[in-house]
């Protein structure tokens, strides 16, 4: 196998892949389908990322990410391999997507379609909310329109690459918002605070505080309401089965419980990567499917001491989360769950506080339910159907001791008790499963368990963003959540395409 690899490689060998997440498989994917030998190393038992799996008495169960939105990731991805996504991974649209619960106040449902979910609001919310939701819309759009061509399907920004862009460019920049906050723009264009609450949690899709972040994220809410939210059918894991049967298709050779521990660099390239079983592998290039964050000269870094490329870390990381499984009694008929369920505190806001402010978990969380039966027809135990939880949290700290025990047990308590006061667990419901933002930050080194690298909580962030080449260490490329164009399934996929492309461009 390994001949064959550097005969199909040339000269330096295969294209190694560190990683076998969303970013890793695209980037091999892309790769292969070009013709590149490619050995993709995953530390691992299996690939995916933080798209896990678990395996629960019997049961199948997802772990990670729920809603996969932007499927034009998808579809390129596969077709490379000549795949077509709709043979090969399911979607499913439920009806409602969300359900929003507020204390002592309304019932919010949002649809596939956004005319129905307009109709919702209106029904739960008043005229006056659904005619500000259409209006948020129609911005939320134009920023989309404005920076998707340029900030996430485009190279990593720089402020040189702005400048270059023309002066029909330029003039689209205040479309995107960027000197508002997310928070700002919502109050200014949405009066009821239901409907603030629902939109101001679209930051925390990249782990990041609506009071800091640029408005120009306020596009999420197009992605989602206007382009559309799905489960996968059979679970997000299908997803990555069918990448990974893409990659196969393509000559990636894949390897798992193979972890790396430093790029091997000789003449101020990249040439290869040592794993921790004493193994070197010589690569022509090497892409890192893995958080930015391990590319320091720290005991846990990849780079080895005098070599450059080290990448700081970042200032401020993005959230993390504890999330559990709920093995809940299945609800049929009227009483059925719907895919997913947020319940929102008395005072959203002061989330932000506790995470970014104090550094802890919410006193009064939000929660996430993604029903995993409802939203990807994932089916269970033979009586109890399997509920994805999820608590936003803060990553653990970078020096000192982590984050108790005890905190999270206590977290566990609070979660079950809002859950049964709103009648969204039953007598004999249990977690079976669950893991802290300590759990994720040991599954993925160098992250202290942020699930989306640095928070972009300033005008400046998306320039700060690792981009897909290290120019500074010829060779080495970065797919991932935490690399441009920044967190989420279909982002990770479109990291992996981007560095793969300018790695067969051959960027400096």
């Amino acid at each position: 196998m390994g001949a064959e690899l550097a005969a199909r490689g040339g000269a330096g060998g295969p294209v190694v892949v560190v990683g076998g997440g969303l970013g890793g498989l695209a980037a091999a994917i892309r790769l292969g389908a070009a013709g590149q030998a490619v050995r993709l190393v995953e530390a691992g038992p299996r690939l995916g990322g933080k798209a896990g799996i678990a395996e629960i008495d019997g049961v199948e169960v997802d772990t990670g990410p729920s809603v996969l939105t932007m499927v034009d990731a998808l579809d390129r991805t596969l077709a490379l391999a000549g795949l077509d996504r709709a043979a090969v991974v399911g979607l499913r649209a439920p009806v409602p997507a969300f359900r929003y619960r507020y204390p002592g106040g309304p019932v919010l449902d949002v649809f596939p379609s956004p005319a129905d979910t307009l109709d919702s609001v209106g029904r739960a919310l008043g005229a006056d909310a659904r005619a500000d939701l259409a209006g948020f819309l129609a911005y939320s759009r134009q920023i989309w329109e404005a920076a998707a061509p340029r900030f996430v399907y485009g190279p990593a920004p720089t402020f040189a690459n702005v400048l270059r862009m023309g002066l029909g460019a330029l003039r689209d920049l205040p479309r995107i918002d960027p000197l508002s906050t997310m928070a700002g723009a919502i109050r200014r264009r949405v009066r009821s605070p239901e409907l603030r609450a629902l939109l101001l949690r679209y930051a925390t899709y990249n782990g990041s505080d609506p009071r800091r972040a640029p408005a120009t994220l306020n596009c999420i809410a197009h992605v989602e309401l206007a382009l559309g939210g799905y489960g996968v059918e059979g679970g997000v894991y299908a997803m990555v089965r069918a990448l990974e049967a893409a990659a196969r298709r393509v000559g990636v050779v894949i390897e798992t419980g193979r972890p790396v521990q430093r790029l091997v660099v000789e003449g101020g390239r990249v040439a290869g990567v040592s794993l921790a079983d004493g193994a070197v592998l010589p690569a022509r290039a090497v892409v890192l499917n893995a958080d930015a964050a391990l590319l320091h000269r720290g005991p846990e870094g990849l780079v080895p001491p005098g070599a450059p490329g080290a990448l700081p870390a970042p200032k401020v990381p993005s959230t993390s989360g504890w999330t559990a499984i709920l093995r809940a009694r299945r609800r049929e008929g009227p009483e059925a769950r719907v895919a997913h369920e947020v319940l929102f505190p008395a005072r959203y806001e002061a989330e932000f506080e506790d995470l970014f402010d104090h550094r802890r978990p919410p006193v009064e969380p939000t929660l996430y339910l993604c029903a995993q039966e409802a939203n990807h027809g994932r089916r269970g135990w033979e009586h109890d159907e399997p509920v994805f939880v999820m608590v936003n949290a803060p990553a653990e700290p970078a020096a000192g001791p982590p984050t108790p025990v005890a905190t999270w047990e206590a977290l566990e308590a609070t979660v079950a008790a809002r859950l049964r006061a709103h009648g969204l667990a039953s007598p004999g419901d249990a977690f079976v499963w669950s893991r802290t933002p300590a759990g994720l930050a040991a599954a993925f080194p160098g992250s202290r368990g942020a699930l989306y690298g640095a928070a972009s909580n300033d005008p400046g962030a998306a320039f700060r963003r690792p981009p897909n080449t290290i120019a500074a260490l010829p060779g080495l490329h970065l797919a991932s959540g935490s690399a441009h164009p920044g967190g989420g399934m279909p982002m990770a996929l479109l990291s992996g395409l981007r560095a793969a492309d300018e790695l067969l461009r051959g960027a400096p």
